[in-house]
């Protein structure tokens, strides 16, 4: 769409310069022809001359003004590069479909799409290649937190607008905005709510095994830090806490590992995504651990996606603190802010739900908000992701 628009504006340019050059030319044989006597009339008729010139230069640049105005609205496509993570877990497939679906064709987007499986080095090289491209907009959901300042900085030499979405890059604010959750709200969520609980149960001891994400991710640092921050103050044990990289397969790998090292020994499982949960569930299974509400261990996770709704009501995941994957509408909103000359926020957060069932449903606050569940039914699952 900016090549066009530059196109556009050369023409104009060029229009202008020609009009500009035939004003000029037209005068000299009037003068070169007039007599002496008249000589006099034909320099007055100059100025006028000059005048229409002037004008056409300037209709010119106003309608350069509109083309750049109007460039949004005139059914260009707008090229979009999207760098994402991976594939690793239920929530990132809903948030490549959502994406996918919001820049399509039929909406007026060119979407470049590259599933980084996970893979830093793959995911700057990605975001590199978008650069090559010309693309009008970056969106990148970062692997990590940091090492990103030297390609931001490329984005920014090369004029393209950059967003990011899910995950937070911590060592550059080159971006336009940030769209996503607060995941350290959600740690401390889950650390509220398992007080609340505790205290409904009359449980007096908490010992609990943490399955976080992918290290240094920014879903697992606040999670982590937001969980850790109430068992602290709380005096709480955290036995343990090892990374099952949000997957299902690594989330199996730490519990297996867990049911054996802490025997007896733990009444807490906080996994940091649906899909570690479900490994996690498979290994007590096989290890005979009774988890879910009214048995031995209390299973915590986050995401909430359709299939840890399903485990929430079949009474497997007693809480469930939901971490919003549908970014894309959002990001469509900030990108026409910036078709429109408009500076957005800097950062967009999205709206999300804790879930649980009725018995498990408890009054609790983060930082002396009060804080509201909801109660997981077949037509809550339904509309979920």
């Amino acid at each position: 769409m900016k090549k066009k628009l530059l196109s556009t504006i050369l023409s104009v340019t060029m229009a202008a310069a020609l009009l500009a050059g035939c004003g000029s030319s037209a005068a000299a044989p009037a003068e070169t022809a007039a007599p002496a006597e008249e000589a006099a009339p034909a320099e007055e008729a100059a100025p006028a001359e000059e005048a229409e010139v002037v004008e056409d230069v300037e209709e010119a640049a106003e309608a350069v003004e509109e083309a750049a105005a109007d460039s949004g609205a005139a059914g260009d496509v707008i090229t979009v590069g999207f760098a994402q993570v991976g594939h690793e877990s239920d929530w990132r497939t809903a948030s490549t479909k959502s994406c996918q679906d919001v820049f399509s064709a039929e909406n007026g987007y060119d979407l470049s799409f590259v599933d980084c499986d996970n893979d830093e080095a793959a995911q700057k090289e990605a975001v590199r290649s978008f650069i090559e491209q010309g693309v009008d907009y970056i969106i990148i959901d970062p692997i990590i937190a940091t090492g990103w300042d030297t390609v931001l900085t490329e984005c920014e030499d090369a004029g393209i607008p950059v967003i990011v979405i899910d995950r937070t890059i911590d060592d550059s604010d080159k971006y336009v905005s940030w769209v996503g959750s607060n995941f350290k709200t959600e740690g401390l969520a889950a650390g509220e709510w398992l007080k609340a609980y505790a205290e409904k149960q009359g449980i007096k001891e908490i010992n609990a095994l943490v399955i976080s994400g992918s290290t240094g991710a920014s879903a697992q640092i606040g999670r982590s830090e937001g969980f850790q921050e109430v068992a602290d103050r709380e005096g709480w044990t955290i036995l343990d806490e090892q990374t099952g990289d949000f997957t299902k397969a690594g989330g199996q790998e730490v519990m297996e590992s867990y049911c054996k090292s802490y025997e007896g020994k733990f009444n807490v499982v906080v996994c940091q995504n649906d899909n570690e949960a479900f490994g996690a569930m498979t290994a007590m299974d096989n290890a005979g651990v009774a988890y879910g509400p009214g048995n031995d261990v209390i299973l915590i996770s986050f995401d909430a996606c359709t299939a840890g709704l399903e485990d929430v009501k079949a009474g497997k995941i007693s809480a469930d603190f939901e971490c919003n994957p549908l970014a894309a509408p959002f990001v469509e909103q900030v990108i026409q802010q910036l078709q429109k000359g408009e500076t957005p926020e800097k950062e967009v957060y999205m709206e999300e739900h804790w879930y649980a069932l009725p018995d498990q449903i408890v009054d609790f606050s983060i930082d002396g908000e009060a804080q509201t569940m909801t109660e997981v039914t077949d037509d809550v699952i339904a509309a979920q992701y």
